[in-house]
């Protein structure tokens, strides 16, 4: 049916077109399509189902082209239809494209588009308080353990998460704040222009935060995983790209806090994400998202109490979680 009323809506803006192809969807109720003319293609943004998610992405479409972050230009747009036309940054993302052999370039430059997207006008976005965060990373005792996997949790067990999850939260607050954060900055939200040049899309859920958000969400992505070493050291390239005066270890921690807060959070999504949309295909990066938690989580005596959990619930040599 968005097929239709995206053809009757693309013919009453005389937009001219001779071909119409699915392109692709996400986590959302979003939808993608690709639209021909001659030689030339455009994107639909298909947001029918979910318009309120419209006007922060031309927002924030506009806040980040203003600090010269590559986005893709929008050409047309229908809030009340929920449509837009964008640029096709083509099918290529960063995730296709990593390898051992020049990860660290590209990631060095995803970082300088985290650099700038800091400097991003961030008045009137929403913040990733404690409260917020603390939320987040809730949907894995729901989500992942109870309903996911079944588990009936002793008390003992919900007060290692509570008090893990608390220390946590100690451990993201601690480092600086209010910067843009982009939220979901990872290799399969970053285009691959035809210059071998990086754009940046899906960011219509910015909020507020912490400056190493983005940062973790780059290079420790649920969908691919590097040498740990290698990857401490980008993230202390972002620090010294930043002129932040803060030590190794110091910094070092923050990113691990950081990571755990989001991946502990992103395990409550993937599982909600089968469970209650019926999108099953994001149960296959549980196991790297799971291997993040609890290698970090051992590393500190705020957190080792979580790997408690897991372990006394076989999780960390449960089939398919190792």
């Amino acid at each position: 049916m968005s097929l239709s009323k995206i053809t009757l809506w693309l013919k009453s803006s005389n937009i001219n077109f001779t071909k119409i192809e699915v392109a692709s969807a996400d986590a959302s109720f979003r939808s993608y399509y690709r639209l021909f003319d001659g030689d030339k293609s455009f994107i639909v943004m298909d947001s029918s189902l979910q318009k309120e998610s419209l006007v922060p992405f031309v927002d924030i479409t506009h806040r980040l082209q203003r600090v010269g972050v590559s986005v893709p230009v929008i050409y047309k747009q229908s809030l009340d239809d929920g449509f837009l036309l964008l640029e096709d940054l083509g099918n290529e993302d960063l995730l296709d494209s990593l390898r051992e052999d020049n990860f660290e370039s590209y990631y060095k430059k995803a970082i300088d588009e985290i650099i700038k997207m800091q400097e991003a006008d961030t008045l009137g976005l929403p913040s990733y308080n404690a409260e917020f965060l603390g939320f987040e990373m809730e949907l894995m005792q729901e989500w992942y353990l109870e309903k996911y996997l079944g588990f009936e949790l002793e008390e003992e067990d919900k007060t290692r998460i509570k008090e893990s999850i608390e220390n946590i939260l100690e451990g993201v607050l601690s480092q600086p704040q209010g910067v843009f954060v982009h939220r979901d900055f990872h290799s399969r939200n970053i285009m691959l222009r035809s210059d071998d040049s990086l754009a940046v899309i899906d960011y219509q859920d910015a909020r507020v935060g912490a400056i190493t958000y983005d940062l973790v969400s780059l290079l420790r992505d649920c969908y691919i995983e590097f040498d740990r070493k290698k990857i401490e050291n980008l993230a202390l390239y972002f620090r010294d790209q930043k002129g932040l005066e803060v030590e190794d270890e110091v910094f070092i921690r923050w990113f691990d806090f950081m990571g755990l807060q989001r991946h502990i959070k992103v395990l409550g999504i993937f599982a909600r994400l089968s469970l209650r949309d019926g999108k099953d295909g994001y149960l296959d990066d549980i196991p790297q998202t799971l291997k993040y938690i609890l290698s970090i989580a051992i590393k500190y005596p705020q957190t080792k109490a979580l790997v408690k959990v897991f372990d006394k619930l076989g999780i960390i040599n449960k089939k398919g979680n190792e």
